[in-house]
């Protein structure tokens, strides 16, 4: 990649502002695993035990950087955690195994700024900083995205390189479980969580949408290509990994890694309105109630659309809206809600090829809309229900009635994390 080219995306997307990337001299790494970290004083040396007992990392030639960060606006304890987060890593890096780079983002005068500050931010310094000392001369680096509170498994960086030297999509997911709980009723909380996600991603599959792989923000990677082509990270302060992935499936494709698992923490969390530790809260505050599940429907009426998407871009069917009208009426009023029309005679007009025309139209009907189609749905004919009544009555997509929480999550970690489940390009890259 022409040094010209990464110095024109940086000044258009970079981060900018006054960090830096503290990282030992030597020779230049083949990529990089981007960990921001937010008072985890007491989880990176867990960390940094999973990372010094894979064999793989220090021969893959990836750089581990670590952003420490807090807001202007952080409380005192964050602060005083985070100094001590820096003082713990520049005393343990000689002594690591692979090269460890340190972003301060925490120290008066470098903390993030009370606007836009965040993992979004933090993930995207780490991202940018490390992007002009990578080595080009031997093909297109590796970007990961890993969290301070998450372990990998032995293998994790060997497999990610070995991942990225054969596939034919720029941006990939890592499969990940989380950790069992501290307590039962953690342990429940986190289990419904994630069954809850791998509900919805098997639900996707089955529709047949080119979004249907998981977005955690500790398991995701992507070439140094196709993270400039869609943009660099975003500065959002929650949910940057779900619009990462989203424009990455886009522009550059997404596969799953296969034998780079890993494994995050399974606690609450308020640092962020949504997500995983804002839910373990919730359940863990207002009882199961607090995780509803989206119905078989959605995923049905999804599934239809699609196919009816699919055979309009084949037709060039000139009115697809009214067609749409006799599936669903709930659906029409959406997509007239969303403008669907006019964009679809942008499509046919644009587009002359059926496969532009599809990929088009999922570039409109992104993961986004995806949700907000279901949180519509959900809003109306097809209200969410708790997991008891609702999981059971989908064996073809979620498994049998007679199982467990556990044992359903079990069968569709396996469903989902096996070998072979990401050999199919998801997204419309064009």
């Amino acid at each position: 990649m022409a040094a010209d080219l990464l110095g024109d995306c940086l000044a258009r997307h970079g981060a900018g502002g006054p960090w830096t990337l503290d990282l030992p001299d030597g020779p230049p790494p083949s990529g990089g695993i981007i960990i921001p970290s937010l008072a985890e004083s007491t989880s990176l040396p867990l960390l940094l035990d999973s990372l010094r007992a894979d064999r793989s990392l220090p021969s893959s030639g990836l750089a581990v950087v670590f952003v420490v960060n807090n807001r202007a606006d952080a409380s005192p304890g964050e602060k005083t955690d985070n100094l001590a987060s820096l003082s713990l890593l520049r005393s343990l890096r000689p002594a690591l195994p692979f090269p460890l780079g340190i972003v301060d983002a925490a120290s008066p005068g470098l903390c993030l700024p009370s606007k836009d500050g965040g993992v979004g931010l933090a993930r995207k310094l780490g991202h940018d900083l490390l992007l002009p000392r990578l080595d080009f001369r031997r093909g297109d680096p590796v970007l990961v995205s890993l969290d301070a509170d998450t372990l990998v498994e032995p293998g994790y960086a060997g497999a990610l390189m070995a991942h990225f030297r054969t596939a034919s999509a720029g941006g990939a997911v890592i499969p990940f479980a989380h950790r069992t709980g501290e307590t039962e009723r953690e342990d429940s909380a986190i289990t419904r969580y994630e069954l809850f996600l791998r509900c919805y991603v098997s639900g996707l599959r089955y529709a047949g949408s080119p979004y249907a792989f998981h977005t955690v923000g500790s398991a995701m990677a992507c070439r140094v290509s196709a993270y400039l082509r869609c943009g660099g990270m975003n500065r959002r302060r929650a949910g940057e990994d779900f619009y990462f992935l989203q424009s990455l499936a886009k522009t550059s494709g997404i596969q799953q890694v296969n034998g780079a698992a890993v494994s995050p923490s399974p606690r609450r969390s308020g640092r962020v309105p949504f997500g995983t530790g804002r839910a373990v809260g919730a359940l863990l505050d207002g009882g199961p109630e607090a995780v509803l599940f989206y119905r078989p429907e959605c995923y049905r009426l999804l599934r239809d659309w699609l196919a009816l998407a699919s055979e309009g871009c084949r037709r060039s069917t000139p009115d697809l809206t009214g067609e749409v009208r006799e599936l669903s009426p709930r659906l029409y009023d959406f997509l007239i809600e969303q403008r669907f029309p006019a964009a679809w005679e942008g499509f046919l007009r644009h587009h002359k090829d059926e496969s532009r025309r599809l990929r088009a139209f999922h570039g409109w009907f992104d993961a986004f809309r995806t949700m907000k189609l279901f949180h519509c749905l959900a809003d109306g004919t097809y209200p969410r229900l708790p997991a008891e009544e609702i999981v059971a009555t989908w064996p073809e997509a979620w498994g049998g009635r007679e199982l467990s929480p556990v044992e359903r999550l079990h069968q569709l970690r396996l469903r989902q994390n096996r070998p072979g489940t990401g050999d199919g390009v998801c997204g419309y890259a064009g």
